[in-house]
């Protein structure tokens, strides 16, 4: 058994988000572990770009009211305790809604051969965000 040393929190980098997001490493596993956690804070309106995982992500949502976008236009609405799976390759995006902060559990695995964990893509657009939502 070891007790991790937490990791100081790291403001998100624009290249992969919009607005103000914050995000503090829980646990990077080293093999044979290919476990991820992150706990991420959005600011209001703030939000992932477009990305998809190789072995699929798992979003546990803590305070606040999470948005998930898929390329379908679904947009789901989460609350605290309530948690989304992404498949593998499932493009999407998730942030925070216009007037609220939101945090979530970030979990997903690495791919084990040294291929990228995530993928990202283009920013998305306001219209995207704003689009119709679901509570699914």
């Amino acid at each position: 058994m070891e007790k991790l040393k937490p990791q100081s929190t790291v403001k998100a980098p624009a290249d992969w988000f919009t607005g103000d997001v914050w995000f503090d490493v829980i646990y990077a596993g080293q093999e044979p572990s290919r476990m991820r956690m992150n706990m991420v804070r959005f600011a209001p309106g703030a939000r992932t770009d477009w990305h998809h995982h190789a072995v699929g992500q798992t979003l546990h949502v803590v305070a606040g009211v999470a948005l998930i976008g898929t390329r379908d236009g679904t947009i789901l609405e989460a609350r605290p305790g309530e948690t989304v799976a992404c498949p593998p390759g499932e493009e999407h995006w998730h942030g925070a809604t216009p007037d609220r902060f939101m945090q979530h559990l970030a979990l997903w695995e690495g791919t084990g051969d040294g291929s990228p964990e995530t993928t990202w893509l283009e920013k998305v657009d306001d219209a995207t965000y704003d689009g119709p939502r679901t509570r699914g």
